[in-house]
């Protein structure tokens, strides 16, 4: 017997697409380890960029936001823009609301999807089968982390943890690099926090390497956002305020444009509270791009050039590539090729309409697949409030 609705993933974008399906009266089942990407594809120490009032969950019934986790479980509050919120916190709020609203969410893996008459067909890693009407992919940033083509070409069996070139996403104790001399590529946050907690937990030497000429930098701190332009959870910009607030209007641009967006908008930039962590504990070698990445005696060298055709060679004990996600629809493998194969693909992701319904029926995405369609805001924690009623009323339109 089909379900209505299957959702895969019980990170934020998940849960939220759960209970506001089940508010409803849509009956779903929840597939995936609550905040598992969280928990182990996050270093531990690192804080959240986002700001408190941006890292609520959405869902439809009160009484289940950060302040209220906090406040049940006797945690620290936080409410103001000053507040730094760990990873660890968010990770503790998320299954909290997980076993409030979804008890009965299963911890397994979809192993793959495939179209069948009535619907879609679900494998599951418990051996077993499970039909649905429709399926909402909420699989967050799994499978999508990004490595530039030269360093994927220097480890050929890909990154690793515990080899010479590795993804921030592999990493959840970045002690286990202590006493190493490590270089960081790249410029965003994710880049300078590693940089910064590799630092601190004893790494012999660490140089960030970015191929701006200036491209190493910080954000503002709240009593520094312009006054005269509007807030967001971002920060105070026209642009930042146009794309969380009217985040539906972004299918409308044409595809270049929404694809440079994503791409740019809230792109490289450390959070201000990173800066006084970061300076005189890190170098950094700017305007310097990889040409080629090689390892030697089990050591990465990296041949960098500059936009004046002068470079060099840099050697380390290990590479961490913090180069970020890239929506790849290959990569989400559980999908089955004929099912891959009818999904239509605009400006780097797959084509949704208003309800973030694709171009096969009864297909859904939310979270980063949905940036593509909808705005970078779909990156973040926020954009739950977004996403989840609205994919929730057209799903129970169409399948309620």
């Amino acid at each position: 017997m089909s379900t209505p609705v299957a959702v895969i993933g019980a990170g934020p974008y998940g849960l939220s697409t759960a209970t506001h399906l089940r508010a409803q009266g849509v009956p779903v089942r929840v597939f995936g380890r609550p905040m598992a990407s969280w928990q182990e594809q996050m270093p531990a120490g690192m804080l959240l960029k986002s700001t408190p009032a941006a890292s609520s969950i959405d869902v439809p019934l009160e009484g289940h936001a950060l302040a209220d986790y906090c406040a049940a479980a006797g945690e620290p509050r936080y409410e103001s823009d000053w507040d730094l919120l760990p990873v660890e916190t968010f990770v503790r709020y998320g299954r909290w609301v997980q076993r409030r609203l979804l008890p009965d969410v299963e911890p397994v893996r979809v192993v793959s999807v495939d179209r069948r008459a009535d619907g879609f067909e679900l494998k599951l890693d418990s051996g077993d089968q499970v039909g649905a009407r429709a399926v909402v992919v909420a699989t967050g940033l799994s499978g999508l982390a990004h490595l530039p083509r030269r360093l994927a070409a220097a480890v050929p069996d890909g990154p690793s943890a515990t080899g010479p070139v590795s993804h921030s996403s592999q990493h959840h104790d970045l002690a286990a690099l202590a006493g190493r001399d490590v270089v960081v590529v790249g410029a965003g946050q994710s880049a300078l926090e590693s940089a910064v907690l590799l630092a601190e937990a004893g790494a012999a030497s660490v140089r960030v390497v970015a191929r701006g000429p200036a491209a190493v930098g910080f954000g503002a701190p709240p009593d520094r956002q312009p006054r005269l332009r509007p807030a967001s959870p971002f920060g105070n910009a026209w642009s930042l305020y146009a794309l969380t607030r009217h985040a539906g209007a972004f299918r409308f641009l044409p595809p270049p444009v929404r694809r440079a967006l994503v791409r740019r908008v809230l792109g490289p930039l450390g959070a201000w509270w990173l800066r006084d962590r970061f300076t005189g504990r890190v170098r950094v070698t700017q305007g310097r791009r990889i040409v080629r990445a090689t390892v030697r005696d089990g050591r990465p060298v990296l041949a960098l050039r500059g936009a004046d055709g002068h470079g060099g060679e840099l050697a380390a004990d290990h590479v961490l590539a913090a180069t970020g996600y890239r929506m790849d629809l290959a990569a989400l493998d559980f999908l089955g090729p004929g099912l891959r194969t009818g999904i239509v693909a605009r400006a780097g992701g797959p084509l949704l309409d208003a309800g973030f319904g694709s171009s096969v029926p009864g297909l859904y995405f939310t979270g980063l697949p949905a940036a593509a369609s909808f705005g970078p805001v779909m990156r973040f924690v926020c954009g739950t409030a977004f996403a989840g009623p609205r994919l929730a009323r057209a799903v129970a339109r169409a399948y309620g």
